[in-house]
């Protein structure tokens, strides 16, 4: 499971996720990748999960970048414990995403494969997604 191998702090603030993705919003290693349409915070369970689904469609063929890394750690109180007494303790991690990330980059497959591979793998995030291609792909000559 994805996670940093070591924080400076054990816990986080959540913060807010307001505007949209400042960075990582354009497609810079592949030619055909997915793009976030709203906030959410992705876990590394289900990154995972969708670039498994992702490699396991291209039948091992292209390439896979993942472009977000879980290293915001979230905490969770235990069950029936009162209020107060101070913040809980670390539960996992999480990618907080926005509007506009891109979250999966794929390479080397033809058009039809890559739509579907990250169709498969946009069904296994918990945000809307959208399927985009590199502005100087060239549709006619598929040489992947």
């Amino acid at each position: 499971m994805l996670q940093p191998k070591k924080t400076r702090f054990r816990r986080m603030q959540k913060g807010r996720m307001k505007g949209e993705a400042q960075r990582g919003s354009q497609i810079a290693f592949g030619s055909f990748g997915i793009k976030s349409l709203e906030n959410k915070w992705i876990t590394g369970r289900q990154i995972e999960a969708a670039r498994i689904a992702v490699t396991r469609y291209m039948q091992r063929q292209g390439q896979v970048w993942v472009r977000i890394f879980p290293d915001k750690p979230i905490t969770k109180k235990p069950a029936e414990v009162r209020m107060g007494k101070g913040k809980g303790n670390p539960e996992g991690f999480v990618a907080p995403v926005t509007p506009g990330r891109i979250l999966f980059e794929i390479e080397g497959v033809p058009f039809d494969v890559a739509k579907e591979a990250l169709r498969l793998a946009a069904q296994k995030l918990p945000v809307t997604t959208k399927f985009v291609v590199r502005r100087d792909y060239d549709m006619n000559n598929q040489n992947a």
